[in-house]
């Protein structure tokens, strides 16, 4: 726990001179709070920074409504005496800082020092949320939770001794229960999370286990960041509420900090996967980087999108397979445009793809559709050509309504290279003339089923009869239409190479309109 004592020597090497101070400089600290003028509800806090407050009397005088022990004050000394009488008056600890000293250095230095610094009893490390939850618990007397935007539990308070089945359930399915979710959105609490930052009652509900919550939103901007919710069986007095306010805006502090952190490392990662699917000479000191394991892998692509929010939802499909970082996940991943590739160390078994899939999967929105491919397993120099097959196996998976979550490459090798074949005849790279294609325009001018019949007989290893039955006609009509197409175009049959050819004529879907 910080200790005021410790601020004035530290700062003390940043240009502060202490110029007032309470009769202990024991006192702890233990939040911070910033001079904004917009903001209708002022924060309170044990450490007050006076941004854009001109005359020292006025920093005394809002650091003493915010419930301070310290405040800072920029300007020359000596200090007003105005201030100082006010100052002694309240007890607060008056910190001079010199006006070549940025507000923003300040800032970095006593966030870092107050909230980064302090330590619950359960021993928890120095950036850690649930040491914020835990310090939130013991000033509003009640169990807390604090939760993001899609109700996901972030941190919790220690002592459970006393929760109710609603938290317990909450805290070991690390989200809100479906039902408890839906009771709340019947009650506008969501509602109210979106559009107030004040702290909302609700009411018990003894079917749902829930014996009452204080709810608040954790803001930045407009944007809803999260949630903290304290346990009690009625509303929280004034001074509490105003004590779970300042909670949220600590808990926005901490999220923003670790978001911009978290996006530093996405991006570094990203880089790094994509270099890799490219190809390079460095692939081992890139994964070595990445802290992947040696071995071989597969290359996963994925799209996600709700039908407004195609762009959203894959950022959010990112987000979360990068949530986590070093050896707490599996693979790394890169986004690139509309779609989230992933390197998964896997080998001759897919399960591992399919089982690290139906985990992104779970943990998006029901409302969020999901396509994948899995390329097939490769070592660091075929990464690129792993990428490749899982692009195929994603559009070929894109194409077909409904089915497996996945296509995968090792699975659906047969269907990938149709659908190559159709891209290059699509692309005018298959031969415009020849025996399939010259019955494609008998059968559209004359009304024949040749290319059907033709296909039936190739299909069916030139049996005869296994291709009428498949054709629903007598087998002298197929040996009949065989003699027929010979006289329209030099079939040759006998070759196996024409045989081939064919087969791969009609699979590229020369013969759609037969």
């Amino acid at each position: 726990m910080l200790r005021l004592d410790r601020l004035v020597n530290v700062l003390g090497g940043y240009g502060a001179r202490l110029c007032c101070a309470p009769a202990s400089r024991a006192v702890e600290l233990r939040s911070v709070a910033v001079h904004d003028p917009t903001d209708p509800h002022p924060a309170t806090g044990d450490v007050f920074l006076s941004v854009g407050v001109d005359s020292a009397a006025d920093a005394v005088r809002l650091a003493r409504a915010a419930r301070a022990a310290a405040v800072l004050v920029r300007g020359r000394p000596p200090l007003d005496e105005e201030a100082l009488a006010g100052a002694r008056d309240a007890g607060i600890a008056v910190l001079l800082v010199e006006p070549e000293v940025s507000w923003s250095q300040l800032a970095g230095v006593v966030y870092g020092l107050v909230v980064e610094g302090r330590q619950t009893d359960a021993g928890r490390g120095p950036t850690d949320l649930f040491a914020l939850a835990d310090a939130l618990a013991a000033e509003v007397g009640s169990a807390v939770t604090i939760e993001d935007q899609m109700s996901r539990v972030l941190a919790y308070s220690g002592s459970q001794q006393a929760a109710d089945p609603a938290r317990l359930e909450t805290i070991l399915g690390r989200r809100v229960p479906e039902a408890m979710r839906r009771l709340f959105e019947r009650g506008g609490v969501f509602a109210h999370l979106t559009t107030s930052d004040e702290p909302l009652f609700v009411e018990p509900s003894p079917e749902h286990g829930l014996r009452g919550r204080m709810v608040v939103a954790v803001r930045a901007g407009r944007e809803l960041l999260g949630s903290i919710w304290v346990e009690c069986e009625r509303p929280l007095p004034e001074e509490r509420r105003v004590v779970l306010v300042d909670g949220a805006r600590a808990v926005a502090l901490h999220l923003l900090r670790s978001r911009v952190g978290a996006d530093l490392e996405r991006q570094v990662e990203s880089d790094l996967v994509i270099r890799l699917l490219e190809g390079t000479a460095e692939a081992p000191s890139l994964v070595s980087r990445l802290g992947l394991p040696g071995g071989r892998f597969r290359v996963i692509a994925l799209q996600a999108h709700v039908a407004e929010e195609r762009h959203a939802a894959i950022l959010l499909a990112f987000e979360r397979a990068t949530t986590g970082f070093g050896w707490s996940r599996p693979g790394r991943s890169a986004l690139f445009g509309n779609t989230l590739y992933t390197v998964l160390p896997c080998g001759g078994d897919p399960g591992p793809a399919r089982d690290w899939l139906t985990s992104i999967a779970s943990v998006l929105p029901r409302r969020v559709t999901v396509f994948a491919g899995v390329g097939g397993a490769a070592d660091l120099g075929q990464l690129p050509a792993s990428r490749q097959e899982a692009d195929e196996s994603l559009a070929l998976r894109a194409a077909r309504p409904g089915g497996d979550l996945a296509v995968v490459y090792d699975e659906s090798w047969d269907g990938i290279l149709l659908q190559r074949l159709r891209a290059a005849a699509s692309a005018g790279r298959v031969p415009a003339r020849g025996p399939v294609a010259e019955l494609t325009r008998h059968d559209a001018e004359h009304g024949t089923r040749y290319i059907a019949t033709l296909r039936a007989w190739l299909e069916e290893q030139g049996d005869p009869v296994a291709a009428g039955s498949r054709l629903g006609v007598h087998p002298n009509t197929v040996r009949y239409r065989l003699r027929r197409m010979g006289e329209i175009t030099n079939l040759q049959l006998e070759l196996p190479e024409k045989r081939l050819a064919m087969i791969i004529a009609l699979a590229a879907g020369q013969d759609e309109r037969s």
